[in-house]
């Protein structure tokens, strides 16, 4: 089942990333510079990778700066060395 997309802001930057799993190590895969985190989820290999990843791990899956996913308002180059610094991590651990 497909996450919700969330966005974390870093400035006026607003960086696209995913959450999956629920284990002890948290672990964050950047896809490659084309790439969409809604449109992975029709690619069964990788659909089979995110499970395998999260069945161990609290898995993060994060849009690098580059690519398309952003809000509607945020223009394609605002803050690119902001991005690197964005906190992914919207929700704490408990």
């Amino acid at each position: 089942m497909q996450p919700d997309t969330h966005y974390a802001t870093s400035g006026e930057v607003q960086i696209a990333y995913q959450v999956i799993g629920t284990g002890p190590l948290d672990l964050v895969l950047v896809p490659g510079y084309i790439s969409n985190l809604d449109h992975a989820w029709e690619e069964p290999s990788l659909v089979h990778l995110i499970s395998r990843l999260s069945s161990f791990s609290r898995l993060i899956l994060f849009k690098a700066r580059h690519g398309s996913l952003r809000p509607a308002r945020q223009p394609a180059d605002a803050g690119r060395a902001n991005g690197r610094r964005a906190r992914c991590y919207g929700r704490s651990r408990k």
